[in-house]
C-alpha cells in the first residue's frame, strides 16, 4: 500500500532558523528507503521564501501571496512517497526519517487509489479526481 509523508520542519526559533538534521542523516535515510526498495517518489522543496499561495473566493476571485508567513511554525520541507505493506511499516519508515527529530514531524497518510480513467473507481476520469490536467498524475 503506498503511503504519502509530509516531512515537517521543527519550530523556528527566535534567530529565525530551524534545527537542522545534517546531510549525512539524509543520505543515510535515502540510502535505506531506496535499500528497501519501498521508495516510489520524493521530493526535497525550495526554501519558503519562494512560495506562492493563491486562494479562489466564492465568487471566484484568485488571490496570490507571495513568501513566507510569520505565523508559520512548522514547515513543509519535502515527502515521500513509499510503498510498503500496511500502516505498521509506514510509520516505522517516518519515525526513522530525520525530519522527525528535533522538533519536527512527518504526518503519514495512505495514498487514495482511484484507478485508471474509466476504471469502476474513477468513472468520471482524473478531473474527478482533482488533477485539473486532466492527465491522471499529479506529476509523480
Amino acid at each position: 500500500m503506498k503511503y504519502m509523508l509530509l516531512i515537517h520542519s521543527g519550530a523556528v526559533d527566535e534567530q529565525g532558523g530551524t534545527p537542522q538534521c545534517t546531510v549525512e542523516d539524509w543520505m543515510a535515510y535515502d540510502k535505506d528507503v531506496r535499500d528497501a526498495g519501498i521508495l516510489v517518489s520524493g521530493e526535497s522543496l525550495a526554501d519558503l521564501v519562494t512560495a506562492t499561495t493563491v486562494r479562489v473566493s466564492p465568487t471566484g476571485e484568485r488571490t496570490v501571496t507571495d513568501g513566507p508567513f510569520a505565523e508559520t511554525r512548522e514547515l513543509l520541507g519535502g515527502f515521500l512517497v513509499i510503498d510498503v505493506p500496511d500502516l505498521d511499516a509506514a510509520l516505522d519508515w517516518a519515525a526513522r526519517c530525520p525530519g522527525a527529530r528535533d522538533g519536527g514531524s512527518v504526518v503519514v497518510r495512505p495514498v487514495a487509489d482511484f484507478g485508471a480513467p474509466g476504471d469502476s473507481g474513477d468513472p468520471q476520469g482524473p478531473a474527478a479526481s482533482g488533477d485539473p490536467s486532466g492527465s491522471g498524475d499529479f506529476g509523480g
